[in-house]
């Protein structure tokens, strides 16, 4: 049985598909972040999972108010959030430094959001964010470095795919 050698494509394909999939999006929006990324000050690859952390959804998630990203997107979508006392309902907003994120008072009393607050005791709140569990409020204390996004992402891969 003979086994193929893998191209430096596949390799690179997966590694983006892989991330595409963690943070739940689409070719055209990831597309629209790399090139975001490409055009910010600053190494391509850290500014792409910079913006990519940064979204709301995540933000959400790594807060602890919701167990999976696909949850926090829906916490987004059906209003349970406010950004400074905004509503936003779009998990695809930008989160920058010193943004209030707050659920809602009608939805302090959701019992998903509990129960994935009791959760996050375990798996803990990056540096870069700030969690009030009683006021069911987080901020944003600063801009998220690389070394804080702890998944096994290779984002040179993503940067020498899309440099062809």
């Amino acid at each position: 049985m003979r086994f193929r050698k893998v191209s430096d494509y596949a390799v690179q394909l997966r590694e983006k598909q892989k991330v595409k999939r963690i943070y739940g999006m689409l070719e055209g929006q990831f597309r629209r972040y790399f090139h975001m990324a490409e055009s910010a000050r600053g190494v391509t690859g850290e500014n792409l999972l910079m913006f990519l952390e940064r979204r709301l959804d995540n933000t959400l998630f790594r807060l602890g108010f919701a167990n999976s990203r696909n949850q926090a997107r829906q916490i987004v979508r059906h209003n349970h959030v406010l950004i400074n006392g905004k509503k936003v309902n779009i998990p695809s907003f930008l989160v920058s430094v010193g943004d209030v994120i707050t659920v809602k008072e009608k939805s302090k009393k959701n019992q998903a959001i509990n129960e994935s607050l009791d959760a996050v005791a375990r798996r803990g709140v990056p540096s870069w964010l700030e969690l009030d569990r009683d006021n069911l409020q987080g901020s944003i204390k600063s801009m998220p470095e690389r070394h804080e996004v702890t998944m096994p992402i290779q984002e040179q891969l993503i940067v020498e795919l899309y440099s062809k």
